[in-house]
C-alpha cells in the first residue's frame, strides 16, 4: 500500500507513520531523511542538492523530487511505502501525479491549533543530557531543572511561541489545500490525532483498511 501521511506540524504524523510502517512492513520515507542519505551515497540528485544546501538556499522542488524519484525505485518499496513530509505543495503533489507514483490512501491526521501550540510550546530539554519534559505532560520533580542530571531545562528555538505560530501559518497557507486535492481524488482519511498514540494508530488502521 502506497500512504502518504499529512497533518500540521505536533499533529504526530512522524510517530504514527513509523508504526504504520511497522505494520505493514513498508518504509517511511521522510524528505529530511532521504536528502541526508543522497547527499552520503553522492546520486546525482544528491549533488544537485548539496549545492544549494552550501549556498545556504532550499533545495527547489525540481531536486527534491528527483531525490524522491530515486528513493522510490529502490526495491523495498515494491510493496509500497508512506511519505511523510512529502508532498508539501499542490505543485508536488501533480509531480507525483506526473511521475506515475500510485498514491492508495492520504491519512491526515487532524489536531486544532490550539492543542499543537499548547504540545509544542510545553517542551522541554535538558542542554546538558538532552532528557525531555513537558510543562504539562511530563513534568520534572523541580520546576525548571533536569530529573536524571540537575541541569538547567532549556526551550528550543523550534519550539518557541512564535515559531510554532509561523510553522502553523504556513502548514495552512501551503500543505492543508491537499486534503481537498486528495479528497476530490477519492484518497483522504481523516483521523482524528487526539488521545493517545494506541488509539490514534487503531483509528488509521481501520481507516487504512475500510
Amino acid at each position: 500500500m502506497n500512504i502518504i501521511f499529512l497533518g500540521a506540524p505536533g499533529a504526530g504524523k512522524g510517530t504514527q507513520a513509523e508504526l504504520i510502517a511497522k505494520k505493514y512492513n513498508i518504509p517511511t520515507i521522510s524528505t529530511g531523511n532521504i536528502i541526508r542519505e543522497a547527499l552520503k551515497s553522492g546520486t546525482e540528485m544528491g549533488f544537485k542538492a548539496k549545492a544549494f544546501i552550501e549556498a545556504g538556499q532550499l533545495v527547489p522542488d525540481e531536486v527534491v523530487i528527483g531525490i524522491i524519484k530515486e528513493r522510490l525505485a529502490k526495491g523495498d518499496c515494491e510493496n509500497g511505502f508512506i511519505l511523510d513530509g512529502f508532498p508539501r505543495t499542490i505543485p508536488q503533489a501533480k509531480a507525483l501525479d506526473v511521475m506515475g507514483v500510485r498514491i492508495d490512501k492520504v491519512v491526515d491526521i487532524e489536531v486544532p491549533d490550539e492543542n499543537i501550540k499548547a504540545r509544542m510550546t510545553g517542551r522541554r530539554v535538558c542542554g546538558t543530557c538532552g532528557a525531555s519534559y513537558h510543562l504539562e505532560f511530563k513534568k520534572p520533580a523541580q520546576n525548571g531543572i533536569c530529573d536524571s542530571c540537575g541541569a538547567e531545562l532549556i526551550q528550543r528555538k523550534d519550539d518557541a511561541p512564535e515559531t510554532v505560530a509561523d510553522r502553523l501559518s504556513v502548514y495552512h497557507k501551503q500543505t492543508e489545500p491537499l486534503k481537498k486535492y486528495y479528497e476530490e481524488h477519492g484518497k483522504l482519511e481523516i483521523v482524528d490525532g487526539l488521545g493517545d498514540v494506541a488509539e490514534i494508530t487503531a483509528h488509521i488502521e481501520k481507516a487504512l483498511e475500510d
